[in-house]
This record gives C-alpha cells, sequence and structure tokens, in this order.
C-alpha cells in the first residue's frame, strides 16, 4: 500500500500538468479552429481524409468490433462445450502468487477496463442507442476510467514488466495454445505469467498508453502540435483523423484481448479468478500451467517439490 501511495503521490502532478497544459477553449475564441478553420482544414481527398470519411461513413469499426466479440464469444462457446474447463486439485498446497499491492493495482486496471470496453462500443454504435444523455453519459465515464486506468500502468510496468518479456518457451507455449485445446494435463512451457497472459499485457499497457494520447488528442482536439507539423508535415485535422483511426482499431483490439482474459481466468481454469483475489494458486495448477515458474520457486526454496512430480515428467 505505501508503495502504490507513492507512486500515486508522484504521478498526480504529471497528470494535472498535463491536463493543464492541453486544457481546450472555446472554438469560438481558438486560433486554430476559428480564422483559420478554412486554413487547417485540409480537402478531404488530401492526408487521412478519404480513408477516415470511408471507415467512419461505412460504420467499418462499428461493425467490426460488433463481428469481433461476437465471433470471440461464438468460438469460447464452441470451446467451453467441446473441451470444457480445466480443473485443477483445490485440496492439496496452495502457492503466493499475487501481494496485496499486486491485487490492487490489477483491480485498478481490471475496474478500468471493464467500463472502458462497453462504454467504448457504446459510442461506436451511438446512433442505435439513440445518442443524447446516456450516450454522452458513456462518453464520461470512459474518460473517468481512462483516467483510472492511467494511474496503474506505472505500477504495472515497474511491477511486471521484466517477466512480461518474451521468452523462447513462448513460442512453446504458442504452438500448443497452451494446452487449452486439449483434455489431458500435461507440464506447459510458461513462466508466471505465459505467452497469452503477456501478449494481453503488453497489448493492454502499450496498447492503452496510446489510446490515452489519441483519446485526449479527440477530447481536448484544440492544441497545437507543432512537432507533428513539422516533423511529420501533419496537420492539426489530420492529427485529430490519425488519432481516431489508431483509436478505434486499438479499442477493437483492446475488446477482444480483455473478453479472451476474462473467459481464460473465470470459465476456461475452475477457480482460477480466486488467485488474483487471495492472492493464491493451486499447486497443481502452478505445476501444470506455469511449470517454468514452479521449477523456479522449487530451485529457490520458495517451495517443495511437488507431489504431482510423481505422476507427470517435469520439462527441461
Amino acid at each position: 500500500m505505501n508503495k502504490f501511495l507513492a507512486i500515486m503521490a508522484f504521478i498526480s502532478p504529471m497528470f494535472a500538468n498535463m491536463a493543464n497544459q492541453l486544457e481546450g477553449t472555446n472554438q469560438g475564441m481558438s486560433p486554430i479552429w476559428d480564422d483559420g478553420r478554412l486554413v487547417n482544414i485540409d480537402r478531404y481527398e488530401s492526408g487521412f481524409g478519404s480513408l477516415w470519411t470511408y471507415l467512419q461513413g461505412s460504420d467499418f469499426f462499428a461493425y467490426g468490433v460488433a463481428v469481433a466479440l461476437f465471433g470471440v464469444i461464438f468460438a469460447f462457446a464452441l470451446h467451453y462445450m467441446v473441451v470444457g474447463p480445466k480443473h485443477f486439485d483445490h485440496h492439496s498446497g496452495k502457492v503466493y502468487a499475487f501481494s496485496k499491492y499486486a491485487r490492487l493495482v490489477h483491480l485498478l486496471a481490471a475496474v478500468s477496463w471493464v467500463v472502458l470496453v462497453p462504454t467504448g462500443v457504446i459510442m461506436m454504435w451511438g446512433d442505435s442507442f439513440g445518442g443524447g444523455f446516456f450516450v454522452r453519459l458513456m462518453k464520461n465515464l470512459h474518460g473517468l476510467a481512462t483516467i483510472v486506468f492511467a494511474i496503474s500502468i506505472i505500477p504495472m510496468l515497474l511491477m511486471w514488466g521484466k517477466r512480461m518479456l518474451l521468452s523462447l518457451y513462448d513460442i512453446k507455449w504458442m504452438m500448443i495454445v497452451g494446452g487449452y485445446l486439449s483434455k489431458k494435463k500435461t507440464p506447459i512451457p510458461a513462466g508466471k505469467f505465459n505467452a497469452g497472459q503477456k501478449a494481453w499485457f503488453w497489448v493492454a499497457t502499450g496498447g492503452g498508453f496510446l489510446m490515452i494520447l489519441t483519446g485526449a488528442a479527440m477530447y481536448f482536439m484544440d492544441f497545437n502540435t507543432p512537432v507533428l507539423s513539422t516533423t511529420f508535415g501533419l496537420t492539426q485535422i489530420e492529427v485529430l483523423r490519425l488519432s481516431a483511426i489508431i483509436h478505434n482499431v486499438l479499442g477493437v483490439v483492446c475488446a477482444v484481448f480483455l473478453l479472451v482474459h476474462i473467459y481464460m481466468a473465470v470459465f476456461a481454469i475452475k477457480g482460477a479468478i480466486h488467485s488474483i483475489i487471495t492472492g493464491y494458486k493451486e499447486e497443481e495448477e502452478v505445476y501444470i500451467l506455469h511449470h517454468y515458474w514452479y521449477q523456479e520457486l522449487v530451485k529457490k526454496g520458495l517451495m517443495q517439490p511437488s507431489k504431482f512430480e510423481a505422476s507427470h515428467t517435469n520439462l527441461r
């Protein structure tokens, strides 16, 4: 808790300063959007204008996220019926996996994403929801959840960044899809976090940070971009168009990854979600699904060799 408070005290002034610098003005008072309106808005045929108009006009992102989410839900329903969830012994030893600090940071990130994804989808389908107060409320909730998530990024990177780096055995994990397509219990090549969790971590933190930047650009709108203008030749409206495209694409990707993460924690492994609540994982789950982390713990003397070694062959 002290670590969390210290980090909060460090980064809060940073976000406050960013907000002050990016604070917009009324468009009628803006040199960007008032007298210079026609100068700053390029023709739609130039730059990202035609692409953005096509994507937004054809509801590409709205239909894209709908198809992606329904596709993932269908795939998981099929997996649950054909392969079924994995069950592990809940009466043997337990392994301490997540501290109170880690669980608090994860809670902040989890709550923010559970709000960000549905509110983002609703905004994509704003017309279908009738617009007005409800969609504006979703927009405001989306902004508040973004702040909560932003607070969790630095703690997550400091706490898990090193373990989330890819290893050679992650390639083996991906080749067998972590063993989730099989009903057999065999040790899986994975550390404390498997390749799927690592992918979600970097999508959530890296992609999430980029979404914060692009979202801020769309939210505040009225700000000068001299660096982008001189370096990349991007005008104000081009920055907004590109931000919207990147934000929507990443939004679809993050929505899919969030559903995968929820399915794996709640349905694919019975009782797995309790580890981020209590901090403890089942010994058999660690031995099977996080085998290299199990070996690491035994080697460091943090746990005794598991009784499940008698039923399986350890990985090298």
